[in-house]
């Protein structure tokens, strides 16, 4: 008999066999019935590809600032060959290498306010089907990125997984989270989060619809990296989001607060101050031109992106509504206790905005002593022990890599646990990005390919070594959106995290497991 772990992996080579192209008969432009009219995608190499499928309205005009709303049905066959525009966003700074390498702000299309959509890859389209449904949060913070981008693309794993693949756009900066509350009343009460409101209705489309393109509307997982888990941080504590996903994943994105109500406001006061719009006169808001109030946000984050740092202007506001409280603190979210989870985070996370890359061991030690004081000598110590080798940029971007990234995901882990709900996994990414002569180490963003099967990416390189680290990592997300963990042929035997033994995946060449990795370095953390 084989084990459950044996019954994935066979699935998932069968799926990659049987789905080389469209059953016989089937046509090169599959239609499918929504609950709001037919909708007209593309076949590609056996996947169903559906590109800008609009979840709600333009959001320009009166509907800027405001809760998502439903599409008006239509008649006839509506194509959904396109992309659609992105939210307004500033384009990434292509002069920087790792700005260059990764593919989050790729995207392939205009920006405007209509741009509620999703992108979905179905392999098989059957309503009978009931197949698990990954749906995925793109990074960028909460200010840039799309679904529509490079990074996004989702045939290669819907082909791999025999998964229905969902990529969302919402809104982003200003658009999305500006704390209107305390100017416009009652009517602007939620304007700080109608970003996160977005991906909501697109999970309550999800929840209606998969079922049609072939997924089981009961086995939904949400997933993201950086932004991207961070959103799905805040997901986990809005009560509107309750049932509508029954797996999550945060990728070096745990967030466990978010923008208060306070801050929010002056902010917001900042921006109206910027527009010479008078606190009352809110609505003049829903009329300027969004190339005037994308350029206005700039100006507010300017100094943020001066540091190399997120801007951090706009972010989900805890407005004791949409989102009552911050997402992770003091405890994890009671109304997600259900959702098993899988928190991670890789090993150099923060050497994307190490500017210097000639740092000395006396600059490393400087570096460490801001941020560790009168222990920066032992923790230096600790880390070249650990690594002789590595260059002292390296090390500074793991040391804070540590007190940042892995810092908020050990908290995040450690408090799903204690919660005593639905398990959680952790894995920790080890294995160095060959991009660039190796220089970035295994940094920000080198898990995103692997967990949708894209071994082309950039920060990976397609080696035999690469791909079978994204046949683990893929596989293991995939069990996880079919059975609600995320074991498979394709990985050590992985048991869920908890304070006792801190059980991690590690994905490096030598993929194994371990009980609490790196313990001296989580010391430093948070003690």
């Amino acid at each position: 008999m084989m084990t459950r772990r044996q019954t994935l992996g066979s699935a998932l080579a069968l799926g990659a066999m049987t789905m080389a192209k469209p059953a016989v008969g089937a046509t090169m432009f599959p239609v499918v019935e929504t609950a709001y009219g037919k909708l007209r995608g593309l076949h590609s190499g056996g996947v169903a590809v559906f590109r800008g499928i609009s979840y709600a309205s333009d959001t320009s005009g009166a509907n800027r600032f405001m809760p998502p709303r439903s599409v008006e049905p239509w008649a006839g066959v509506r194509d959904a060959l396109h992309w659609t525009d992105v939210a307004p966003q500033l384009p990434g700074d292509r002069r920087h290498t790792y700005a260059d390498l990764i593919m989050v702000d790729r995207n392939p299309s205009g920006m405007g306010e209509d741009n509620l959509s999703l992108n979905l890859w179905a392999p098989a389209i059957d309503p009978n089907a009931k197949k698990p449904v990954i749906v995925v949060l793109h990074g960028g913070g909460f200010y840039s990125g799309s679904g529509n981008s490079v990074g996004m693309d989702g045939e290669q794993m819907a082909r791999f997984s025999d998964s229905v693949v969902i990529a969302i756009n919402h809104r982003l900066g200003a658009f999305g989270f500006l704390h209107l509350a305390e100017f416009g009343g009652e009517d602007f009460a939620t304007s700080g989060t109608v970003g996160m409101q977005d991906i909501v209705a697109a999970l309550g489309w999800v929840r209606e619809n998969v079922a049609s393109f072939g997924g089981d509307p009961d086995r939904v997982l949400v997933y993201g990296q950086s932004g991207g888990g961070a959103k799905t941080s805040v997901l986990m504590a809005m009560p509107d989001g309750k049932g509508l996903f029954h797996r999550a994943g945060v990728m070096s994105g745990s967030a466990l607060r978010m923008m208060p109500p306070e801050m929010a406001s002056s902010t917001a006061k900042r921006l109206l101050d910027a527009l010479d719009i008078a606190p009352g006169d809110v609505r003049k808001l829903q009329q300027v031109a969004w190339t005037t109030l994308l350029e206005t946000q700039a100006g507010l984050e300017a100094a943020d992106r001066a540091l190399g740092e997120a801007p951090r202007s706009f972010a989900p506001v805890v407005d004791g509504i949409t989102l009552p409280r911050h997402p992770w603190d003091p405890d994890a979210p009671a109304v997600s206790a259900d959702v098993p989870m899988i928190v991670s985070s890789v090993l150099d996370e923060r050497s994307y905005r190490m500017g210097n890359f000639t740092m000395d061991e006396g600059e490393l030690l400087d570096f460490a002593r801001e941020r560790l004081g009168g222990r920066a000598e032992d923790a230096v110590a600790a880390y070249r022990t650990e690594d002789p080798d590595a260059a002292p940029f390296l090390l500074a971007a793991r040391l804070d890599s540590d007190l940042t990234f892995r810092k908020g995901a050990f908290a995040q882990a450690e408090l799903k646990a204690k919660q005593g709900g639905a398990a959680v996994w952790s894995y920790l990414w080890t294995e160095p990005s060959p991009a660039a002569d190796g220089r970035f180490g295994a940094v920000h963003g080198i898990d995103v390919a692997p967990s949708l099967y894209n071994t082309r990416g950039a920060l990976n390189g397609s080696s035999s070594a690469a791909n079978g680290l994204a046949k683990a990592m893929a596989s293991s997300w995939a069990a996880f959106a079919a059975n609600g963990d995320p074991n498979n042929e394709h990985v050590p035997d992985w048991k869920p995290y908890a304070a006792s033994e801190r059980t991690t995946l590690i994905f490096d060449k030598d993929l194994r497991v371990e009980a609490d990795p790196r313990r001296q370095f989580r010391k430093f953390w948070v003690e």
